[in-house]
């Protein structure tokens, strides 16, 4: 079962409220140690700099962004029932993107990997 401060800063994230997820992320990350807590650190990089784009913080966006790809790079394909892979591929395109100074049209959004999605279809209210 997905951690519950994870959950929520993903509904965050997904929102584009990525500062209320860095805060929320954050708490769960102060806890954590190891991989868990390297793994959170680059959803909290992400969260950060794509909260620095919508500031109109370029340079800091493209530093947070950058060292949150670097760091998700490790944990592709899925960790914790997340597809990484996916949200590797957005994040970096968007890096990118913000790196060239276009605009982004939409943001990355975290989903479960395909493995955990199946498991929910077959398990109802398992979440």
């Amino acid at each position: 079962m997905m951690h519950e401060r994870l959950s929520e800063g993903i509904e965050f994230f997904n929102d584009g409220q990525f500062f209320r997820c860095h805060e929320v992320l954050e708490e769960a990350w102060k806890l954590e140690g190891g991989q868990r807590r390297l793994f959170l650190q680059s959803l909290i990089h992400l969260a950060v700099g794509f909260y620095h784009y919508q500031c109109g913080n370029t340079l800091g966006a493209v530093r947070q962004l950058r060292k949150g790809v670097a760091k998700l790079a490790a944990y592709a394909p899925s960790c914790e029932g997340l597809d990484t892979a996916q949200l590797y591929r957005e994040a970096l395109e968007a890096t990118e993107a913000v790196e060239r100074g276009s605009q982004l049209s939409a943001y990355p959004q975290i989903h479960a990997s395909s493995a955990t999605s199946s498991y929910l279809r077959a398990h109802p209210g398992s979440q």
